[in-house]
């Protein structure tokens, strides 16, 4: 007998993840109450919090960005290198 591999969609995977960032329960209830193993919500929760860190980590990026495009279609390029 062979296991069929469980394929869980982001909503699921996303509430099982933030009800572990806000401490709902141990991870072993979590991991019980959500059907999966304890390590799966492990996972889960370290996919997020880097994915938040990466957000911040871009952040300097994606001004710099926002700073060269005018709202007329102009690029100012001056004021974004003197951000840098």
């Amino acid at each position: 007998m062979t296991n069929i591999r469980k394929k869980h969609g982001a909503a699921f995977k996303a509430k099982g993840t933030m009800a572990a960032i806000r401490e709902e329960g141990t991870i072993a209830e979590l991991a019980s109450r959500y059907g999966v193993h304890a390590s799966q919500i492990h996972a889960w929760k370290k996919v997020v919090q880097e994915g938040v860190r990466g957000q911040f980590d871009g952040e300097k990026d994606r001004l710099l960005v926002s700073a060269k495009h005018e709202p007329g279609g102009k690029h100012d390029f001056d004021r974004a290198e003197k951000h840098g």
